[in-house]
């Protein structure tokens, strides 16, 4: 019997592959945008209901809670702070707070040009990150920070803003928030904080677990002294 001869091989169609690819990578980009979108209305809904509500706690309240008990605290509003308080909150890691929209430009060259690392995080872009977001220096996060600023400044007050960080910062280990920080270091409440130790408070910032409220310290006086220069030449305006 003859053999039948062999079928001919059938070789790829060389455009069939770049089609492939093309699809692929249109699935990929129309998956991207459906999840970015998605994230972004999340991000959004997130800052109008912080806007409205008071965030119960943080991400890196949770996780300090693994290493040290967290003290007691309890929500204050920034007309039941003293007003030094937040004067020198804002003097000490934020001087041009109510003339920015998120990010001081003039701080961020400064910081440049000195070749310092960081060291020009505002206190909108800090708050972002405490309420929305996680501790660390991960390109990520600092993406995530960079977009959500805005939007926290578009929908939020000053003054909102600054109570939030208020209650959210670290004042100590497992210490959060003003009214903890209050009572833990002075035995009082937020109301009745003397220039002094609302200096001293705001000096451990932004390295609560390596400073403490020691009298007399160089960075306190300076931040006293920066307080009352934010009072005198009217930048506490936003959030009188």
């Amino acid at each position: 019997a003859m053999r039948s001869p062999p079928e001919p091989e059938i070789l790829p169609d060389a455009a069939a592959l770049p089609r492939r690819r093309y699809r692929l990578w249109r699935w990929l980009a129309g998956w991207g945008w459906y999840l970015g979108l998605r994230v972004a209305l999340t991000a959004f809904v997130l800052v109008v209901l912080f806007a409205l509500f008071n965030p119960p706690t943080t991400l890196t309240i949770i996780q300090n809670a693994r290493e040290y008990p967290i003290q007691d605290r309890e929500w204050t509003r920034l007309d039941d702070i003293a007003p030094v308080m937040a004067r020198s909150v804002v003097a000490a890691e934020d001087a041009n707070f109510c003339l920015h929209w998120g990010f001081d430009m003039a701080e961020i060259r400064r910081v440049v040009a000195s070749g310092q690392q960081g060291g020009a995080s505002t206190i909108s872009q800090q708050t972002v990150k405490n309420v929305y977001l996680w501790q660390g220096r991960s390109w990520l996060r600092k993406a995530a920070e960079a977009l959500m600023t805005p939007v926290v400044e578009a929908v939020w007050t000053k003054r909102r803003i600054l109570e939030v960080y208020l209650n959210v910062a670290e004042f100590g280990p497992g210490v959060f928030g003003v009214d903890a920080a209050a009572q833990y270091h002075f035995g009082t409440t937020p109301d009745r904080l003397t220039a002094s130790q609302a200096a001293r408070l705001a000096a451990v910032l932004p390295a609560p677990k390596t400073r403490g409220t020691g009298k007399g310290s160089r960075r306190s006086r300076a931040i006293a002294d920066g307080a009352a220069t934010i009072a005198a030449d009217g930048r506490d305006v936003c959030f009188r």
